[in-house]
């Protein structure tokens, strides 16, 4: 099956100070209709850059954004109409997104508005009904809702306009653990009932092995790890992943893996692109060849990492 949407190569550099910052290096990426993938990694790896670039919010430095083989990295701003319809983004924190003077009626509008459509009570009705929303909220204001409701609004803005993918980054990360589960359900049951393709980042790999079939981990821009969720998290082969799934809680409140797994304290010096592998400084486990540039291991049929000891490590428990 081919992509519905595509990244290929992509970098984006930020100048900070005096350095060139490059929160995203060189990333591969495809999501296939129908599908949910999860991008995951600590905070300032750059899931968040990847998501804007995916949809256009910013301009990659360089590489290449396809949609249905459609190149639209170069694309103005006036010729993304079409893109924008198609590709949706969720943020973090919907209050910081919503307008605080508008209604909720108003802000789920706003989009079909923007592009011209007809109907507009009817199709807001309906995405109001999709997200569990009641109609007497639809004359209140952001700051008068709960967290999980405020995000219904920005899922109900987002889908207002019939897209084919949603770009949800960090979706349930303001809400409560109840509605945290509340909204994975209602996300799922949209992706069923609309035929919605997913890009979830997110920090919270519990939330990525509940949604997503496929994960991708970076770690300061750069690709660590791709493969099966499952295969990714329960047989990790980059030491990276190793110690990112070491945490995760079991029910019974024992950790997945060993906790022995430990990074070194960083040094806080960023490694100069095509330096070696970008995780040595904090790898446990680092050898002498970890100083060249890291190949891509293939652990088992479309499950990689970046890592040399991928092979040797990737199913030690």
């Amino acid at each position: 099956m081919r992509p519905l949407i595509e990244v290929r190569a992509l970098r984006k550099e930020y100048r900070r100070g005096g350095d060139m910052v490059r929160a995203v290096d060189g990333i591969d990426l495809a999501l296939r209709p129908g599908e949910s993938v999860g991008v995951i990694g600590e905070s300032g790896c750059g899931k968040s850059t990847l998501a804007r670039c995916m949809t256009r919010l910013e301009r990659p430095t360089s590489g290449s954004v396809f949609f249905r083989d459609t190149h639209v990295t170069g694309l103005p701003d006036r010729a993304l109409r079409w893109f924008r319809r198609e590709v949706q983004p969720v943020f973090q924190d919907p209050l910081t997104a919503l307008n605080p003077r508008w209604t909720i009626g108003r802000l789920i509008a706003e989009p079909l508005q923007i592009h011209g459509e007809r109907d507009v009570q009817r199709r807001v009705d309906e995405a109001v009904r999709d997200v569990g929303l009641d109609q007497e909220l639809m004359a209140r204001r952001p700051r008068d809702l709960s967290g999980g409701e405020r995000q219904r609004v920005a899922i109900a803005r987002a889908i207002v306009l019939r897209p084919s993918v949603l770009v949800l980054d960090e979706p349930t990360a303001s809400v409560d653990m109840s509605s945290r589960r509340a909204l994975l359900a209602l996300l799922k049951r949209l992706q069923s009932e609309h035929g919605l393709t997913y890009l979830y980042i997110s920090h919270d790999i519990r939330t990525i092995e509940e949604t997503c079939s496929r994960t991708i981990v970076m770690y300061r821009g750069r690709l660590a790890e791709e493969g099966p969720t499952t295969e990714v998290l329960n047989s990790p082969g980059h030491v990276y992943t190793q110690i990112l799934v070491s945490a995760i809680p079991r029910m019974d409140g024992s950790t997945r893996r060993s906790s022995r797994l430990r990074t070194r304290p960083s040094s806080g010096q960023g490694l100069s692109p095509g330096s070696g592998c970008v995780f040595v400084e904090r790898c446990p486990r680092s050898l002498p060849e970890c100083a060249a540039d890291p190949p891509v291991v293939e652990i088992t049929p479309g499950h990689r990492a970046v890592c040399v000891l991928a092979g040797r490590t990737g199913r030690s428990r």
